[in-house]
């Protein structure tokens, strides 16, 4: 199929895993490395990331289940079932980076699939945080309102505007939503036109604890935050770097979007943490 202009350069493929047809994103040659994104986004998240990536590996930008152009899961109790459908699409040992929910999800596939995982990088990742009553609170007024879906088809306007980037961004995503480049900004919500269930993704994550089981995560680890992540306070960061005994890189001035606010420091923190896993 020919590529889409979310992810210059990268090719559309279909791939029907255990009754869910997923969509996912592929470029590149040389050693395999996963890209999941969060909960309410899209294989466009990675606009400004996956291209700095590319050069010497094969990356793939799956779309979760009930996401973007991905079906729903027929039943989806836990993130186990999410973390499987992604195991399906990985044929080789790969390097997986997951942010936010992706991260979650991540961490359940290296657990479940420690053979398919040999470098894990923990973007903003949910987990720790996730299960508590104001994070259940959000998710759920979120699932009900959906915001997403109603700033989408508006989603250039708000890109071009910066009082609508930090009505919309604000607070929750990014540390200066003015400075998210338009074209970013769209990206992040660009998603939720297409989403059919982020709900079945958002209940299974606070249902989800992943602490008890970090003593069984294997591969080398590298933990990526941002420094003004107001969603998932910087305080899970250092509690999963700790528990994993993992080194953790904190970047300035960047909030819970660090993928796309901060992308040529992210790049430098995976590809420098990659390298040095080899």
């Amino acid at each position: 199929m020919d590529a889409k202009p979310e992810l210059p350069g990268f090719e559309e493929r279909f791939a029907d895993l255990r009754g869910s047809r997923v969509r996912y994103l592929v470029a590149g040659e040389g050693d395999p490395l996963v890209l999941v994104h969060g909960l309410g986004g899209s294989a466009a998240n990675w606009l400004a990331l996956a291209p700095l990536l590319r050069l010497g590996r094969r990356v793939l930008v799956p779309e979760l289940p009930g996401h973007g152009s991905s079906e729903p899961l027929p039943a989806a109790a836990s993130l186990n079932a999410y973390a499987d459908r992604i195991a399906l699409l990985v044929d080789e040992p790969a390097a997986v980076v997951g942010h936010s929910l992706g991260g979650a999800i991540a961490l359940r596939l290296t657990i479940r699939r420690p053979e398919l995982v040999n470098a894990l990088v923990l973007a903003g990742a949910a987990g720790i945080s996730s299960g508590k009553r104001r994070a259940r609170y959000g998710l759920a007024i979120t699932g009900l309102l959906k915001p997403g879906r109603k700033i989408a088809p508006h989603r250039r306007r708000v890109a071009r505007s910066a009082v609508l980037k930090t009505l919309v961004f604000g607070r929750w995503g990014a540390s200066d939503p003015p400075a998210l480049p338009p074209e970013v900004a769209e990206a992040f919500l660009s998603g939720p036109e297409r989403h059919t269930d982020t709900v079945s993704a958002a209940r299974a994550l606070v249902r989800d604890d992943p602490r008890p089981d970090l003593d069984r995560v294997r591969c080398p680890t590298l933990v990526l935050w941002g420094a003004r992540d107001n969603q998932l306070p910087v305080g899970d960061a250092f509690e999963y770097a700790r528990r994993l005994r993992a080194p953790l890189r904190v970047i300035a001035d960047c909030g819970h979007l660090l993928i796309g606010e901060r992308p040529d420091a992210c790049a430098d923190a995976i590809r420098r943490f990659l390298d040095e896993s080899r």
